[in-house]
């Protein structure tokens, strides 16, 4: 579990839980991953080996930046949970309209990385997120999902991605997914 749930279930602050992960005198052992602190011994496998889980976490801006550890909190949660020991954790700011986000293309090129996890499909590219899978499963790689709950039907993906590539090219890179959300909102009649 991470140090900020531990520090919950604890009934202590999250800053003093992290102070004495700094001193050193947390009463649990607790280790690093990425970003995130884990209370608990590392598993075996989360040591780099051949074939490692890599959990793959990015936000679009640097002012979202706070919300990357508890994606990455989210992601390795879940994958704990699936039985899935995380080897790596790898952060990135930069945006998924863009390919020009280093940290995830060297994961695509590290035959090493055996499994991908991602929140969200968004998370990793706005278009053509099917060939990059397909890609990846050929390889024997695949790239899990935390959060399929995505639109389903073709119509509506294929409009969204058409909508978020004119906006973007309007209005910029940054603004173009909310402009898309608001857009199929008013034309879905759904608030979210």
């Amino acid at each position: 579990m991470s140090l900020n749930e531990w520090a919950a279930s604890q009934g202590i602050a999250y800053v003093i839980a992290r102070r004495q992960y700094a001193a050193g005198t947390l009463p649990v052992p607790a280790y690093r991953l990425g970003r995130l602190i884990m209370v608990g011994e590392p598993m075996a496998a989360a040591r780099l080996d051949a074939k490692q889980v890599v959990v793959y976490a990015c936000v679009s801006s640097a002012d979202q930046e706070p919300d990357l550890d508890r994606q990455v909190a989210r992601v390795v949660t879940w994958a704990t949970g699936q039985s899935l020991s995380v080897g790596r954790v790898v952060t990135e700011v930069g945006s998924a309209l863009s390919g020009h986000r280093k940290k995830f293309l060297a994961l695509l090129r590290d035959p090493a990385v055996l499994t991908i996890v991602v929140e969200r499909r968004d998370r990793f590219a706005r278009f053509g997120a099917g060939y990059v899978e397909a890609v990846l499963a050929a390889q024997g790689r695949p790239l899990l999902v935390v959060d399929p709950a995505e639109v389903d039907d073709d119509l509506v993906g294929g409009v969204t991605e058409i909508l978020t590539s004119l906006c973007a090219r309007l209005y910029g890179r940054r603004a173009a997914a909310n402009r898309v959300r608001r857009a199929v909102e008013t034309v879905t009649g759904a608030t979210s």
